[in-house]
């Protein structure tokens, strides 16, 4: 075997032009099919992480799938909201180690506005468990100060210090602006990859400012200037997340409050309700994998063509290696193994370009979608998807290799005029 593996490198290599371009056809359809797998695998890893360390999600009944994206995606709008008085006393649970609650409704220029407090900033985590980061400033302090996204800020080109006008409702073009209250930014959050990127967020107090003057979404007149405290006590909020004292006490605080009596209530585990929206998107994924194996399979019978095209070429050779005793099984192995290793050192060298692909981007990427590419050895996705392309090139391989096995020696001898 390992005088034919030498036969079959030194004939690849006596072909060197074709057996380059082969090679190089396979790796560049090897690279984006493992490019697609990575990025599928990262996204859906960052994608279940949106939210991190947060046991519960609440908000009012509603399918714990709608409930995650009005809440976490801030996707369509909430049948109805929590009030106020039912928000403190859950909070006040023996067993809730800390709450941030959320209100929604107001938008700026197209991004959702997230009215919260700046326990959002302290309790909120992203994929890996990771805190939020501020990439510019610090959490809002005064009434009229916002933070902004990463996405919201290089958007629209925002700095700390600039003002801001939310509007009324969540449209993309919203008539009914709150010019007469304007925000100052007082910081930008670094990117994470998830909805935050994309809000702005303020003070529960700052929502119930912007909204004295307003009436079923119309403005009947000026908000005074000057604010008594006890009017900026919100009276209901959309929707707040949760944090356990023990995660051991998940379930039993999670029946509680969809058994709550004072009003009808959702308490999701943001994990499994990430698990069912991203089900949901299974098809979109399987469309890019599909996609790339098409490429593979391109890639392949590109091989396959360049073998058979060669194999005519090939007829006196092989006739030569029969005459000095080589067998039919011998001279098909032979370009058996000239396809195996075409596959072998395309499947090696697209995993090397993959590599250094992700070497030299991974930074770029998580600047600007926030998916962290992992660095070490391939995945067990990826390793079967290595098998059965090598599993593929064999199989591609066996067609020329049956082909030259029926090629008799009088044929390769025939001259032919």
């Amino acid at each position: 075997m390992s005088a034919l593996m030498r036969l079959a490198w030194a004939s690849l290599v006596n072909r060197r032009f074709t057996a380059l371009v082969t090679v190089a056809t396979i790796s560049l359809s090897v690279l984006l099919l493992l490019s697609v797998e990575r990025l599928r695998s990262e996204a859906r890893d960052s994608f279940l992480r949106t939210v991190s360390g947060t046991d519960l999600i609440v908000g009012a009944r509603a399918h714990p799938v709608q409930l995650m994206l009005y809440s976490v995606f801030h996707m369509g709008d909430a049948t109805n909201n929590v009030s106020w008085a039912s928000y403190q006393e859950l909070a006040a649970r023996d067993d809730v180690a800390w709450t941030v609650p959320i209100s929604l409704g107001d938008s700026h220029r197209g991004y959702r506005v997230v009215g919260t407090t700046p326990a959002f900033f302290e309790h909120v985590r992203t994929g890996g468990d990771r805190a939020l980061r501020f990439e510019q400033g610090q959490a809002f302090d005064g009434l009229f100060e916002a933070v902004v996204g990463a996405e919201v800020a290089q958007a629209l080109g925002y700095a700390v210090g600039d003002p801001i006008v939310l509007a009324h409702g969540t449209g993309a073009f919203t008539p009914n602006q709150h010019d007469d209250r304007p925000f100052t930014i007082a910081g930008i959050l670094a990117r994470t990859g998830t909805p935050i990127d994309q809000s702005v967020h303020v003070s529960l107090q700052a929502i119930e400012a912007i909204h004295l003057n307003w009436r079923s979404g119309t403005r009947i007149g000026r908000a005074p200037d000057e604010i008594p405290p006890e009017r900026l006590q919100p009276r209901s909020i959309t929707a707040f997340f949760v944090g356990l004292e023990s995660r051991m006490a998940t379930f039993n605080a999670q029946r509680a409050i969809n058994e709550f009596r004072a009003e009808p209530l959702t308490a999701l585990l943001p994990g499994v309700a990430l698990q069912q929206l991203w089900s949901m998107l299974g098809m979109v994924e399987k469309a890019l994998l599909l996609t790339a194996a098409c490429v593979v399979a391109a890639g392949l019978l590109g091989m396959l063509a360049a073998l058979l095209g060669t194999l005519s070429e090939r007829r006196r050779e092989m006739a030569i290696l029969r005459a000095l005793g080589a067998g039919p099984l011998t001279v098909s192995t032979l370009l058996l193994l000239e396809a195996m290793l075409l596959t072998v050192v395309g499947v090696l060298l697209g995993l090397l370009l993959l590599h250094l692909g992700a070497l030299l981007a991974a930074p770029m990427i998580e600047r600007a979608t926030g998916i962290a590419l992992s660095l070490g050895w391939p995945s067990v996705g990826e390793l079967k998807l290595l098998a059965l392309v090598l599993g593929a090139g064999a199989g591609v391989g066996l067609i020329p290799a049956f082909l030259a096995y029926r090629r008799s020696l009088a044929d390769g001898m025939m001259v032919r005029n």
